[in-house]
């Protein structure tokens, strides 16, 4: 594998080497049963407070609101936020990944060198607590 162990990537355009090497990373998005079972694999849309250098470059480019979501997988988390007309993707394996509660209404979520911090509501808290459960579930390996 030659990509990093954390991308941000175009993901615009249809790139089968592109999703080889994010499933790789983070597995291959759950199967229908899984997704019912779960509840949904998707957050709600959260609005961008903050974020790391390279993700706020990109996101300066246009004068829309920003905002992201978050996708699940089995390895780890896609987060995916739009600048222009391009979509870019976080991807983040779930042993790189770090979320931290900061202010009341704000959760950041940090992978070596990206960081983005979004605000906070009863929905995206829900979320990040499955997120969470999901993380230290895979991180005790499969039983």
């Amino acid at each position: 594998m030659n990509y990093l162990c954390l991308m941000l990537c175009n993901v615009s355009y249809n790139d089968p080497k592109l999703e080889k090497t994010i499933a790789e990373l983070v597995g291959k998005p759950f199967g229908l049963k899984e997704r019912l079972t779960m509840s949904g694999i998707g957050s709600p849309k959260m609005i961008i407070s903050q974020a790391s250098t390279q993700i706020q470059n990109l996101l300066e480019l246009d004068h829309n609101q920003n905002s992201c979501n978050v996708e699940l997988r089995p390895m780890g988390v896609i987060v995916r936020f739009r600048s222009l007309l391009e979509t870019y993707a976080l991807v983040i394996p779930f042993y790189k990944l770090n979320i931290f509660k900061g202010k009341a209404t704000h959760y950041s979520l940090f992978g070596d060198a990206h960081k983005i911090e979004v605000e906070s509501n009863e929905k995206v808290r829900k979320f990040f607590s499955k997120m969470t459960q999901l993380k230290a579930t895979q991180a005790q390996g499969p039983n």
